[in-house]
C-alpha cells in the first residue's frame, strides 16, 4: 500500500510502529525510477509513505534527508534507518527483512 503523506497527515500515519517512508521530488529522475519499483508493491500488505519533499520540506529537514529518493524507516516516528539512493524492489525488501526478523 502506497500512501501520500504531508505536513497535515505524517503524524497520524507514519509515527506508530514499524513504517517505511520515501522522501522524493517531481524532478529527480531516480525518484520516477523508484516510483516504478514501489508501483509493484502498492497492491500488497507492506505499508510505504511517500513524501513530496519539496511540497513538505519541514518533514525532509526533520529526518535529515540531503539526497533523493531517500527511504526512512520509522519506529513509532524515530529513524532507524536510512537508505539513500534507487533501490530495486528486491533489494529494497532485503534491506528491510533485517529490520523485521
Amino acid at each position: 500500500m502506497l500512501v501520500e503523506l504531508n505536513n497535515e497527515n505524517f503524524e497520524t500515519e507514519a509515527c506508530h510502529g514499524l513504517k517505511l517512508v520515501e522522501f522524493y521530488t517531481t524532478w529527480c529522475t531516480y525518484c520516477r525510477n523508484q516510483r516504478i519499483e514501489l508501483d509493484a508493491l502498492k497492491d500488497s500488505d507492506m505499508w510505504i509513505g511517500l513524501v513530496d519533499a519539496e511540497e513538505s520540506a519541514d518533514l525532509a529537514v526533520k529526518y535529515g534527508i540531503k539526497g533523493f529518493p531517500t527511504f526512512v524507516l520509522l519506529k513509532d516516528g524515530e529513524k532507524v534507518a536510512e537508505f539513500v539512493g534507487f533501490h530495486e524492489k528486491s533489494k529494497l525488501l532485503d534491506k528491510l527483512m533485517a529490520y523485521i526478523n
